[in-house]
């Protein structure tokens, strides 16, 4: 992994993806397939988790970003994801809040320190 260079990718709302986009991020894959995606009202659940798993099968990623309220809806991939790389962060948006409680990540890292933590 030394020496190899590992992107950031997007599942967020257009703001911040544009933001994100702005200081650089964006890039295309070997096939033309971006690191990111907006998610708006008419996205589907499936195109968000067939959009997820793609970014965990990239070899060029490193981090994901996910908008925590679009998090909740993948859940059952998101706790079958179980390699620190990519690492999957759950964050907050302008319309959603960041809760603690409800980061699946968050509660996963709390169990391995004691067991009366876990979620």
């Amino acid at each position: 992994m030394a020496g190899r260079r590992k992107l950031i990718a997007l599942i967020k709302n257009e703001d911040t993806v544009t933001g994100f986009l702005l200081g650089g991020i964006g890039e295309l894959n070997k096939n033309c397939h971006p690191n990111f995606l907006v998610v708006e009202k008419d996205t589907t659940i499936s195109e968000i988790e067939d959009t997820f798993r793609q970014f965990l099968n990239r070899d060029d990623t490193g981090i994901i970003l996910i908008n925590q309220y679009t998090a909740e809806m993948l859940q059952h991939a998101l706790d079958t994801h179980q390699h620190s790389i990519p690492t999957v962060l759950e964050i907050p948006s302008k319309e959603h809040p960041y809760e603690a409680a409800k980061d699946s990540i968050l509660c996963r890292a709390r169990g391995m320190f004691t067991a009366k933590d876990l979620c």
